[in-house]
């Protein structure tokens, strides 16, 4: 048989949220690289699928690091990316976890670009976490002629800013660290009667605010923490 890498989406964290062909798949691997945000530490997303995998598959966790060093990044990227390789070549059947779905501020795509035969990858879509939140939250995601913007926080705030404006429903990822900022722009906006904050998203510990005026700006976050805006969103 020859090698396969498939990348595969794990869903906002629920285990019964991920896809039928990424179960599928997950039950065939010979070999899957799970990530992990500290070294020897638990993998999140190897959590979500542990159910899924094959008696006959190998795990194989591998740390990315949370760092402002480019180069840093960079050699774990090259090595894991090689390393990937290597297992294709080698006529297996790989696979690589990554949380929500894997095109989408997803380390994945890092590895994507290393990739020297893209014609043995393939990639599964997954639930994304503000998907996962408007289903929990009963807000639509947006509506009709409604624009969407995908935001990162750690944009700059005229970036953030010009967004609030210009569209009719937002999605605020990576709030973790940055909430207060995020309030004085929303309430700078007028948006903060619009928008809630969803934290650990069909995780046991899932926590939803509904009234951003009445949170605490120094409110501890845990690090999957996302805010719906939706400008136009009243229930009858």
């Amino acid at each position: 048989m020859n090698g396969k890498l498939y990348a595969l989406s794990t869903g906002p964290g629920a285990a019964d949220l991920i896809t039928v062909r990424a179960a599928r798949i997950l039950g065939t691997l010979d070999v899957l690289y799970a990530p992990a945000g500290r070294k020897g530490g638990d993998s999140l997303a190897l959590s979500i699928v542990r159910e899924y995998l094959g008696e006959q598959t190998e795990v194989r966790c591998c740390h990315f690091p949370m760092s402002a060093d480019s180069a840093e990044k960079e050699a774990v990227w090259d090595e894991v990316a090689a390393a990937l390789e290597a297992e294709v070549q080698a006529g297996k059947q790989v696979g690589f976890i990554t949380l929500g779905d894997a095109m989408l501020f997803s380390t994945w795509v890092f590895l994507l670009q290393r990739l020297q035969h893209p014609e043995t990858v393939e990639i599964v879509p997954g639930v994304t976490s503000f998907a996962a939140i408007a289903a929990r939250a009963q807000t639509p995601l947006a509506m009709e002629q409604q624009s969407l913007a995908v935001v990162s926080c750690t944009a700059p705030e005229s970036d953030i800013r010009q967004a609030l404006a210009q569209h009719d429903s937002l999605v605020l990822m990576k709030v973790y660290g940055r909430f207060a900022r995020i309030k004085a722009l929303l309430a700078q906006a007028g948006l903060l009667g619009h928008a809630l904050l969803m934290a650990e998203a069909t995780l046991p510990g899932e926590q939803c605010w509904r009234q951003l005026a009445g949170v605490s700006d120094d409110q501890p976050l845990p690090y999957f923490s996302t805010i719906l805006v939706n400008k136009k969103w009243e229930k009858a």
